[in-house]
């Protein structure tokens, strides 16, 4: 999945999370599970490389 919204990243990073999985859906046309699969990648990549933009919710 290339070029996910920057909305995406602002959602996951204000734990959003049902509004990440929607614009991932909406922007790829994608199932569920690719959507949730993609969350996921995407998730892991800011924690790993902005950890510090992660606050407590």
């Amino acid at each position: 999945m290339d070029q996910l919204p920057a909305s995406v990243d602002h959602d996951i990073l204000a734990h959003r999370s049902i509004a990440a999985i929607a614009t991932i859906r909406e922007t790829f046309g994608c199932t569920i599970h690719q959507a949730l699969d993609a969350y996921a990648q995407r998730y892991e990549e800011l924690r790993r490389d902005r950890p510090g933009d992660f606050h407590p919710s």
